[in-house]
């Protein structure tokens, strides 16, 4: 299978070149020129199988270009070493109406360790394949989860470097202590004063300025991406969509080719348009739910085919999710429309304009694919509580937004599909905001106390990672501002 750029001004590659590449040279994303299909004995050949087993015939429908021992040579490395606190990887636990699959049992409890885990053995295998000599730097841009997972992923790895750019106060404290405190003779991290959009922004220019990149070129260095505009990022989260149908079909809670529902508290749009992809190989997907918070760019779009980043920006309790740039819907937009030339038109907007509009019939599969909606802090808070008490469960704020979407659009469509909620935090990462829902009282208290006023109420404990961050110094304490971040990158590598 062969991959091509989103925008049509690239050359087809090979998967281990994606990987290594990040980004196409036009500036436009890598697609499959096709997306395999399966069929119910597929789906049926997954359920006995462990998290593992599934996620070595999952990626070799994609990754041709590897071979099968290799796929699992990079599967053990990544999910096994006990890296994850949960036998299953990505258990679904059942909460009467609503199925939790929950994503964050890695080591930096964020669903994006499921991919950052991987992309590392992804990357050092297609290095070898490739016969690539030069260093590797991986940029990053991240709203606060991605920046930990792949730090922890690519620590140490040879011929890889990594410089994380994080946005100043734009993340929880937690995640910040995660990332600032990060050890390793080849990562950087470095807040850029603004907001993620800033940074995410800043990293995308980077990769577009030829001249700088023949600058690194001479010191023997190749930019790539571990964020989800890499494939080998998006590729290992199609994985756990199937897993999770798998592990409903094994439990009985559903029956063979059953449709599902999946919600998904989305961002930069590469989780749900994992889903999608699954949606599109055959995976019985009934309705894909997609949750925002009040910076609700998403919600508008699908509902009404134009974006528009054009608009306030809000710092809320769901920080992962304050992003006003989704980079992935260019790889949505491709599939529906398979037109590269419309695609980059409507980037070309975007960059020039902060607003695109798609047209009418590009608007109706949008629509036939998802429903959207969004929940402002104080409903995130009220679900939090709401399902507590409920189920003596207690979700992350970016979970809750997810779950109070599922009951909003399960209210308006009287759609009775399985739901299946995706978790992708522990509540741990985010506990002030998380007591507060609960209205236990936060006052006075540091991070490690409030760690220990959520294990009094939460059943699972206390992540061993973030329990570990007391004793941690902080190692990374560069700061800039937006129009620096090519110096920054060349002082890290001049180091």
């Amino acid at each position: 299978m062969n991959y091509s750029s989103t925008r049509g001004n690239s050359e087809q590659v090979t998967s281990a070149e994606a990987i290594i590449k990040g980004l196409a040279s036009d500036e436009g994303l890598f697609v499959p020129d096709s997306l395999p299909p399966i069929d119910e004995d597929f789906i049926e050949s997954l359920v006995p199988l462990t998290y593992e087993e599934r996620a070595a015939k999952v990626l070799g429908l994609f990754l041709t270009d590897y071979s099968p021992a290799e796929i699992q040579d990079c599967v053990t490395k990544a999910y096994g070493q006990g890296k994850f606190d949960c036998q299953a990887k990505a258990p679904v636990t059942d909460l009467g109406d609503m199925q939790v699959l929950e994503l964050w049992h890695g080591p930096t409890s964020a669903f994006k360790d499921m991919a950052l885990q991987l992309l590392p053995q992804l990357m050092s295998t297609a290095l070898k394949k490739t016969g690539e000599k030069s260093q590797v730097l991986i940029l990053v841009a991240t709203s606060g989860d991605t920046g930990k997972a792949a730090l922890e992923g690519f620590k140490d790895v040879p011929q890889i470097s990594i410089m994380v750019f994080y946005p100043e106060g734009g993340v929880s404290r937690i995640q910040q202590l995660q990332m600032v405190t990060q050890e390793g003779n080849n990562v950087n991290v470095t807040a850029v004063k603004g907001n993620f959009d800033d940074a995410q922004s800043g990293v995308k220019e980077i990769f577009a300025d030829s001249d700088f990149a023949q600058k690194l070129a001479g010191q023997n260095v190749k930019l790539s991406s571990a964020n989800s505009i890499n494939w080998g990022r998006l590729v290992p989260q199609i994985v756990y969509y199937f897993s999770a149908y798998a592990d409903l079909r094994k439990a009985g809670k559903i029956t063979k080719g059953e449709a599902i529902n999946f919600t998904v508290p989305t961002g930069n749009f590469g989780n749900i348009l994992a889903a999608f992809y699954a949606q599109q190989m055959g995976l019985p997907v009934h309705k894909l739910v997609c949750a925002s918070n009040a910076n609700n760019v998403l919600t508008d779009f699908l509902h009404s085919g134009r974006y528009d980043r054009n608009r306030q920006f809000f710092k809320t309790i769901t920080p992962s999710m304050d992003i006003l740039i989704s980079s992935n819907l260019e790889r949505l937009l491709y599939h529906l429309t398979n037109d590269k030339a419309k695609v980059a038109g409507w980037m070309q907007d975007l960059k020039t304009q902060g607003a695109y509009e798609t047209d009418g019939q590009t608007r109706q599969l949008l629509q036939e694919k998802f429903w959207a909606d969004w929940v402002d802090d104080q409903a995130t808070q009220a679900c939090i509580h709401k399902v507590y008490q409920q189920h003596k469960y207690i979700l992350d704020t970016h979970t809750a937004v997810a779950w109070q979407v599922a009951e909003n659009y399960q209210q308006a469509a009287g759609d009775d599909h399985k739901m299946v909620v995706v978790s992708t935090a522990s509540p741990y990462k985010f506990n002030g905001s998380v007591l507060n829902a609960l209205e236990v009282s936060t006052e006075g208290l540091d991070e490690f106390a409030l760690l220990a006023k959520l294990q009094e109420l939460n059943t699972n404990p206390i992540p061993q990672g973030l329990g570990a961050l007391k004793q941690k110094t902080a190692r990374h304490q560069d700061v800039c501002a937006k129009t620096d971040m090519r110096q920054a990158v060349l002082s890290f590598i001049g180091q």
